[in-house]
């Protein structure tokens, strides 16, 4: 009986304990956020250099995210850059 109990137990904690994990974690959270100013001149500085200045509103926030990560390696930005970029992009969304 006590053996039954415990593994019940073991079980309950277990699903507790993934429910509360997956209930707190959202895309929206990563990456940390950067500067928006500093941002907003990286994107002027960098990214105009092949692409002409597009309305940051031509892609969902979701969609910048992958866009930054992809030119992070394409383009050489830092991580901070990259972040500054990503955090104008999305609040001019």
């Amino acid at each position: 009986m006590k053996k039954n109990l415990n593994k019940y137990f073991s079980i309950i904690l277990l699903l507790f304990g993934l429910s509360m994990v997956t209930n707190h974690v959202h895309a929206a959270d990563f990456p940390e956020k950067g500067d928006f100013i500093t941002g907003a001149k990286a994107w002027a500085e960098n990214c105009n250099r092949c692409h002409n200045l597009r309305d940051p509103k031509e892609l969902s926030d979701d969609q910048w995210i992958t866009a930054m990560f992809h030119m992070r390696l394409r383009g050489g930005l830092t991580g901070q850059e990259t972040r500054d970029i990503l955090t104008f992009l999305q609040q001019s969304n």
